[in-house]
């Protein structure tokens, strides 16, 4: 057996998360990744970057501070190799190219800043495929601070991927017209009308409250009507019941509400009454592309 760590920094429009995996690599088994340690750290860049187009010099400074931390540790964690990906806010920030050269210079982090597309086909690199069933058809939503992947599989296979410029972010900052929201549902719609029966993957932060909030066992889909009764008892509660009634983080307390209306248009538009929740996210996908590439690295060298 051998126990290698990978890890992946994952630069949100909310939050900014560095996840350390054991990648466990054992003879005649398939490989496991076992979570080893998460950090989130909340900094909100896409209030900066949505609303006023670069990220301001308070949120840089942390965001320096956070990749030292995050560097130091990797150190003392002995991970073997990392990959830093940022989404939305930086890719839309004036100054977003030169935040990623001053982070490197001084805390030795690269990152790359990936678009809408390659951030689907990093989270579909994911253990996705060992829940969707091959006669069934499926809506994936992943949603984003500042953006929204929808990907349609039907088949076992990717039939359509597109993103938008919706988040949780830009809602709370009533950034989307109602011709947007038009959009989506078109291309919803027009995607999935063939299909008598679809269900939705969700994927984020948000739905993942949500899920646990849920009490359902993992595995367990939520029901539409569970997630519109949940809603609506959301919205009635102020920002700060959600907080100590609720527990929730004050970072989750407001964009949650935006997150659900999403994922309740999207199963409206789709006629989907069930939402798988599985553990699966960007940095998730971010490790399993890091240890493929290694690998094969490694079979090229024998």
């Amino acid at each position: 057996m051998k126990i290698r760590k990978f890890a992946a920094i994952d630069i949100g429009s909310n939050a900014i998360r560095l996840l350390i995996n054991n990648v466990i690599e054992s003879e005649g088994k398939d490989t496991q990744f076992k979570k080893s340690s998460l950090v989130r750290v909340p900094i909100r860049l896409g209030q900066d970057s949505f609303t006023v187009g670069e990220i301001s010099k308070s949120n840089a400074t942390r965001m320096v501070e956070a990749m030292k931390a995050f560097k130091l540790l990797m150190k003392v964690h002995n991970v073997e190799k990392y990959m830093a990906c940022a989404t939305s806010a930086m890719r839309e920030a004036n100054n977003g190219n030169e935040l990623v050269e001053a982070i490197r210079d001084k805390s030795g982090i690269n990152i790359e800043i990936i678009d809408g597309r390659k951030e689907a086909a990093i989270i579909a690199s994911t253990d996705l495929h060992t829940l969707i069933e091959k006669d069934k058809t499926y809506l994936y939503i992943d949603v984003g601070g500042g953006s929204t992947e929808f990907t349609i599989f039907n088949s076992g296979k990717v039939l359509a991927s597109r993103s938008y410029k919706i988040g949780t972010v830009r809602l709370l900052n009533e950034m989307i017209t109602e011709e947007v929201w038009r959009d989506i549902e078109k291309w919803i719609k027009k995607k999935t009308k063939e299909y008598k029966k679809v269900e939705i993957i969700g994927s984020g932060g948000n739905i993942n409250k949500l899920f646990k909030m849920s009490g359902r066992k993992p595995g367990t889909p939520l029901s539409y009507i569970f997630l519109n009764a949940q809603y609506q008892f959301l919205k009635e509660m102020s920002y700060e019941d959600r907080i100590s009634e609720l527990g929730l983080n004050p970072d989750r307390a407001d964009v949650i509400i935006p997150a659900t209306r999403i994922y309740l248009n999207a199963s409206k538009w789709s006629g989907a009454k069930k939402i798988h929740v599985p553990k699966i996210g960007l940095s998730d996908g971010i490790i399993k592309l890091l240890y493929s590439i290694e690998k094969d690295k490694e079979l090229a060298l024998l």
